[in-house]
């Protein structure tokens, strides 16, 4: 009880810290380490070490040793994925690739003539632009400078464009997903196989729902503000719309080809050729400078340009790998003070089942996504918690871990305070309240259809 107790005022300050803009990373591990200091001073015998390791013979250098321990799993592992991952959508990104794609996959909605029908689709096309393009922040400027302005000039409101272009990331799909890869691995999945048996179907509802949802709240609000199709706005509009990179129309298939090698060498088609998450980015990345080497014939300007691969490992180490190993460090210490322990005994005790408590740690997941902003902060926290929990309860570990992973995405964009809603609020000149209030039912929707099926296809 004591360390529950612990545990709940630690987590409580951790929250009230974060949503008064102190730095996630920091507060994380500093709440781990003082979690792990106060579990060896009231329970000594308690292990505070990474996955077993060997003692240093101090509990009070132990503590450290496991920061030490969790980044040299983590950065030689799921680490080097993420930062793979990074570093290739940067590079598609700096050669115009990433450009292509959008352009290439806007195209088509450009030439219906139903507003509201456009921007509904235009979220299903979003999402699925977001398995290539994994940066929810990343994917909205992209949008926002292309698509957006012809949204508006079709007729709908600027903040109904925004507010859409803010959920176009909300479910973290694919292989490229840092989120994803770390729920697969923590399930003991093959990527591939967590993305195509698990979020694929789970997903498909999900945005079905998603995409019906954001037609109905869009007219909604826009007729409950008074907007009228075709007035101010769509003037205003015209000539705001950014000019595509002008690289060959090919250039929109290379940010698919990570993806396409890992799901055909993978256990779903070709079985004896195994190809891992960072040498697929690899590969691709090479293909992009042989195509930038083709179309440019300046090798200087091109090999310099590979620099753009590098500098994004570097990006997602720094902010994504860095959270990982920050939030693993306090989910360890909350598990070693007990508060985990006590939480599934008394769960067990008032009768739930594994449904109950996968709803209650989708909720924990949800409300600290909503407080910090962060789906990554969010899942990681408590995602290394989920397989404990599942065996406790005789489940699989990916049947808490996926929608616990979805949720995470998805409750992000309820978050005022998310680096993609504050962005897309800006450009349609309006606060990031409005646009929770836009997307509020949307995503509440998903995340219920979403829990639904993932306990049926988990």
């Amino acid at each position: 009880m004591l360390g529950f107790l612990i545990g709940l005022a630690v987590t409580v300050a951790v929250g009230w810290l974060i949503v008064k803009k102190y730095q996630p990373h920091t507060i994380l591990l500093l709440a781990g380490l003082l979690l792990l200091t106060v579990t060896a001073i009231i329970q000594p015998d308690t292990s505070i070490l990474f996955k077993g390791a060997k003692t240093t013979g101090w509990a009070g250098f132990d503590i450290f040793a496991y920061v030490k321990g969790s980044l040299s799993y983590r950065a030689a592992g799921l680490g080097m994925i993420i930062m793979a991952a990074g570093g290739f959508a940067k590079y598609m990104d700096h050669i115009g690739a990433t450009d292509a794609m959008v352009g290439a996959c806007i195209k088509p909605l450009q030439l219906l003539k139903a507003p509201y029908l456009v921007l509904a689709l235009g979220y299903a096309v979003g999402q699925i632009l977001n398995i290539f393009i994994p940066s929810a922040a990343g994917l909205a400027m992209l949008l926002l400078v292309t698509f957006y302005p012809t949204l508006v000039r079709l007729g709908v409101s600027r903040a109904a464009a925004a507010a859409m272009i803010g959920t176009t990331a909300v479910l973290d799909l694919g292989p490229a997903s840092g989120a994803a890869n770390l729920a697969a691995k923590t399930a003991g999945l093959d990527v591939a196989i967590y993305f195509s048996h698990h979020q694929i179907p789970v997903g498909i509802a999900t945005i079905i729902v998603i995409t019906i949802l954001t037609y109905v709240t869009a007219r909604y609000f826009d007729n409950k503000d008074g907007h009228v199709v075709g007035g101010a706005e769509h003037q205003e509009a015209i000539g705001e719309q950014r000019e595509l990179a002008k690289v060959p129309a090919v250039y929109a298939l290379l940010p698919m080809i990570p993806l396409v090698l890992i799901l055909i060498f993978s256990k779903l088609l070709i079985q004896g050729i195994k190809l891992d998450v960072v040498t697929a980015m690899l590969i691709g990345a090479l293909l992009g400078l042989l195509c930038e080497a083709i179309r440019t014939r300046d090798m200087r300007a091109v090999l310099k340009g590979l620099m753009a691969f590098f500098d994004g490992m570097g990006h997602m180490f720094a902010r994504i790998v860095s959270l990982i190993i920050c939030a693993e460090t306090f989910a360890a210490g909350l598990k070693a003070i007990g508060a985990v322990e006590f939480m599934l005994s008394s769960a067990q005790g008032l009768g739930f089942g594994v449904t109950a408590m996968t709803l209650v740690m989708c909720a924990l997941v949800a409300l600290t996504a909503i407080i910090t902003g962060s789906g990554n902060a969010a899942f990681f926290s408590f995602g290394h918690l989920a397989p404990d929990i599942a065996t406790k309860f005789g489940a699989t570990a990916v049947s808490m871990l996926l929608p616990m992973q979805l949720t995470a995405g998805l409750a992000r964009s309820m978050s005022p305070v998310a680096g993609v809603i504050i962005a897309v609020s800006d450009a349609g000149q309006c606060s990031p309240f409005e646009i929770v209030r836009r997307t509020a039912i949307p995503v509440a929707g998903g995340i219920v259809v979403m829990i639904l099926f993932s306990v049926i296809f988990a």
